[in-house]
């Protein structure tokens, strides 16, 4: 059986698996539809928590990132994970015994303030699109590699699919939805890495294979012969970072406080039983994501490996037929600079801003970019970094099950965590701003149905950025992070851990992080990205990590506004302890 066709068949039984289960999950009550009625497993859960927060970036993105970018890459690695031990320590068990649907909830009731609320709905709005372009940009990529279709086509199945399970079945058809997404992906994930560390290394373990040698009779190991390649050609070595040391610890840092504070992460750990559930589900999901990414950095590392010694000084003519099957998809390309017919990987962007392709093979030596070659380097390849994880089976010549499994993971990646972001949308927008904000008498059936409408309204949103993704998977998803980072995480963090933060604290903390944060993104990645260099960034801090600077603007203009007004009512106060001490507990102010 062929490639194409085994493609066909595994990417659609894992969407017939996804529609059955949302078919057979249907929400009928709003708890359904937001919480899942709050009965779920904490091991089912830890499980659809990790789907859920393994996106398109982890699954797709992360090691294409690591391989281009080597250790500066290990950013992505430290920050995603160390993220969850926050959530789990800090957030997840406090916020599920204050027991409400959503994240603005929290935060309309503890600081007893309908503004805060609709600025939570428009903090979380925010930091969910901004989120879900990454996942839609995904599913095109996928879609247009290995169901040979235009990416257009791509993202409008993908919402489609989304749309029959999201609207459907709600938060408990996402969550035994993303069950199934979770095998499915890190199924895919893991069998691919297995095959090509056995043979790069002989070792089938990726997280081993990278500290071995490398087979081929030259007693390197993987990272020594990953550095030497690199700086024959002119790289900087593969372990060698290039970014500043606060760079590092506040981009790390914005990932980690970013995913404490993303809203569609937090939303289900209010879906357990108790709060100790809560607890365990953090824990469960750690260990389900850490088998994924203990293995992306030895992907990204064999995968550059592997594209270096398939592409470079290759005749054009005989090139790999996955070269030529991205290429057909405009996300690789060559053009010949020199006119000797062999393709040159150095350093430097080849081209100009993006390629211009022809149809077919129209340049002086049959490739198709006909303009835009940058010719002040000599690098005459373009590679889309988003491909690397996907077109890593058709490099390494795996069999074509392989790469069906590839594909079917890397859909349920993205729409796993697409339909979770859809949902806390639309939760937002009908529970947070009709039921409790503008229509209080709305009946729980058309809560329901408000609740879908804005899902699908959602939907239609996320496909137009995934057709017109403002940038790369993870580094959209990176400032997804640092406007939860920015926004959400110090409201959240200071509504449980202290007595005295009002009202305006928190809304005036949300609102100058949130707004700090976006101006210095769309600055320099928008609206002047000429200027996106060191030496124009604050601190020297890059827009990928300057949510922590924008954390710190916002607890520090919560804390001086709280000081200068009035205190919390009592019964606010007294919320505040009943979420922190554990039931049982005897309250030493009874006395």
């Amino acid at each position: 059986m062929d490639t194409q066709t085994l493609i066909y068949i595994f990417v659609g039984l894992s969407f017939a698996l996804y529609i059955a289960i949302a078919i057979w999950s249907r929400a009928g009550s709003t708890s359904e539809f937001y919480v899942a009625g709050g009965g779920v497993n904490p091991v089912v859960n830890g499980m659809a928590t990790a789907a859920d927060w393994m996106s398109a970036a982890s699954f797709i993105s992360m090691a294409g990132l690591i391989a281009f970018l080597g250790y500066d890459g290990s950013v992505y690695l430290m920050g995603w994970t160390g993220g969850y031990v926050l959530l789990a320590l800090l957030l997840a068990p406090y916020l599920r015994k204050f027991g409400e649907f959503t994240v603005p909830d929290f935060i309309g009731t503890r600081y007893y303030s309908k503004a805060a609320r609709v600025v939570a709905v428009v903090c979380l709005i925010f930091i969910s699109f901004t989120y879900i372009a990454g996942q839609m940009r995904g599913v095109g990529i996928v879609f247009s590699r290995f169901l040979d279709v235009p990416i257009l086509w791509g993202v409008i199945i993908g919402m489609g699919i989304v749309f029959i399970y999201a609207v459907l079945g709600g938060m408990k058809g996402i969550t035994y939805t993303q069950v199934a997404q979770y095998c499915v992906l890190i199924f895919a994930y893991m069998v691919p890495a297995f095959f090509i560390s056995f043979l790069i290394t002989g070792n089938p373990v990726p997280a081993l294979g990278l500290g071995s040698e490398v087979n081929d009779g030259s007693e390197l190991f993987v990272l020594q012969k990953l550095d030497l390649v690199l700086t024959d050609l002119g790289f900087a070595a593969y372990t060698d970072g290039s970014k500043s040391t606060i760079d590092i610890f506040c981009i790390t840092m914005a990932l980690m406080v970013g995913t404490a504070g993303l809203p569609h992460v937090i939303v289900r750990f209010f879906t357990v039983p108790k709060a100790s559930d809560a607890r365990k589900s953090a824990g469960w999901a750690l260990l389900f994501i850490a088998l994924l990414y203990v293995t992306a950095g030895p992907v990204g590392a064999f995968a550059r490996l592997n594209f270096i010694e398939t592409v470079n000084e290759q005749d054009y003519a005989d090139a790999p037929e996955w070269f030529t099957n991205w290429e057909a998809n405009d996300l690789i390309a060559w053009r010949d600079k020199n006119g000797d017919g062999r393709m040159q990987y150095r350093p430097g962007d080849a081209f100009e801003g993006a390629p211009v392709f022809s149809e077919s093979g129209e340049g002086a030596s049959g490739e198709r970019v006909l303009e835009n070659a940058a010719t002040e380097n000599a690098n005459e390849v373009y590679v889309d970094r988003d491909i690397m994880v996907l077109a890593n089976p058709e490099i390494a010549n795996l069999p074509g099950w392989v790469i069906a499994l590839v594909a079917a993971g890397g859909l349920a990646a993205a729409l796993s965590t697409a339909a979770g972001l859809l949902l806390v949308i639309s939760s937002s927008v009908s529970h947070d701003l009709l039921k409790k904000t503008f229509r209080p008498r709305i009946t729980e059936k058309g809560e329901l149905l408000a609740a879908r409408v804005a899902a699908t309204a959602a939907i239609v949103v996320a496909g137009y950025l995934g057709i017109y993704p403002p940038g790369w998977v993870a580094q959209v998803v990176a400032f997804a992070f640092g406007l939860a980072a920015a926004s959400l995480f110090p409201a959240i963090f200071m509504g449980i851990f202290s007595m005295r933060m009002n009202r305006e604290g928190a809304i005036a903390g949300m609102v100058s992080g949130l707004v700090f944060t976006f101006l210095y993104i769309a600055w320099f990645k928008l609206w002047a990205p000429a200027a996106n260099v060191e030496a124009n960034w604050l601190l020297g801090i890059s827009p990928e990590g300057i949510g922590v600077v924008g954390m710190v603007i916002n607890f520090t203009v919560a804390i001086a506004v709280a000081s200068l007004t009035k205190a919390p009512p009592a019964d606010i106060r007294g919320l505040v302890e009943n979420i922190r001490v554990p039931r049982g507990a005897e309250n030493p102010h009874m006395h």
